[in-house]
């Protein structure tokens, strides 16, 4: 079955870092925002960088020059698995970066880095690929994702 992306893309026009995911697991679509599973160790990762706690995202990302979506607007997907993602219509993410002073895209993740190579074919900027926070990445401890993540302080505020 088809799954529609349903949270807006969040971002601010100062924003300088855009971070795209896959798609939104079942926990962050039923939450209406974005690294909304607990395992998720995206927040975590970030609140290290900034050695800083995250009390309200959306303040965390304004304050911090930091945009996030995801390349799928909708797909055909089983849970949460990036696996079996299939059946991709992409996001709008041109758009976003019109609207903005996006000068890197990082993505989170082989699976995104895989659908925005292959499905966003009109868009300029620099895109560093990384390693998913997703808890299904066991191959990354918290402090290697951090390690990784730390690119974003070049960017941002």
């Amino acid at each position: 079955m088809i799954q529609e992306h349903t949270i807006p893309p969040f971002y601010n026009p100062d924003s300088k870092v855009l971070i795209l995911g896959s798609f939104p697991s079942v926990k962050s679509r039923e939450e209406g925002f974005y690294y909304a599973h607990p395992q998720n160790r995206f927040w975590k990762v970030l609140a290290n960088i900034f050695n800083e706690e995250i009390t309200d995202k959306k303040a965390f990302l304004k304050k911090h020059q930091i945009a996030l979506f995801d390349v799928c607007a909708s797909c055909e997907i089983k849970g949460s698995s990036d696996a079996s993602i299939k059946k991709v219509i992409p996001n709008d993410i041109k758009k976003l970066i019109e609207e903005s002073e996006i000068k890197v895209i990082l993505l989170n993740g082989k699976t995104a880095t895989n659908l925005f190579k292959k499905m966003i074919k009109d868009i300029k900027i620099p895109t560093i690929s990384l390693p998913s926070t997703s808890p299904a990445n066991a191959t990354y401890s918290l402090d290697k994702l951090i390690k990784e993540y730390e690119i974003i302080k070049k960017f941002t505020k």
